[in-house]
């Protein structure tokens, strides 16, 4: 399965960054989930190296992703590690200056043949990410 879903923000690429690169914070815009981060990464703590825990379903085990790209205000992506039910999942979320704002592309894929599965994540996480930007604008 592989899914892209972008659109385009009035807000800097820094302000994107900031909202994307804050990992505890993602639990309040995607909601239900409830994220913790487990081990920094180096040298940034948010940065390659750093993995998250996302508690989604009540009762179910956790999802952990392995931060595996940390570029500043152009790029985030990761990858799972455990709990995840598709094999070589791998998140990735791209930012680009428009000028008047920034584009964000978030592409999902793993080897799964569901792609419905990829294209609900990668829009249902991109909308919510669109959305915190835009409050804080």
């Amino acid at each position: 399965m592989h899914a892209t879903a972008t659109t385009t923000v009035a807000a800097s690429p820094s302000r994107v960054w900031e909202v994307l690169s804050d990992y505890e914070g993602m639990s309040g815009w995607a909601p239900g989930l409830k994220i913790t981060v487990i081990q920094p990464g180096a040298p940034e703590p948010n940065g390659v190296g750093a993995q998250r825990r996302i508690q989604a379903v009540p009762g179910m085990a956790p999802l952990v992703e392995e931060i595996i790209a940390f570029e500043p205000e152009q790029r985030l992506s990761y990858r799972g590690v455990s709990g995840v039910p598709f094999r070589n999942y791998v998140g990735n979320v791209a930012l680009r200056s428009t000028g008047s704002g920034t584009e964000i592309s978030y592409t999902v894929s793993a080897d799964n043949r569901l792609p419905a599965v990829a294209s609900v994540l990668a829009h249902g996480l991109l909308f919510g990410l669109k959305r915190a930007v835009n409050k804080g604008a």
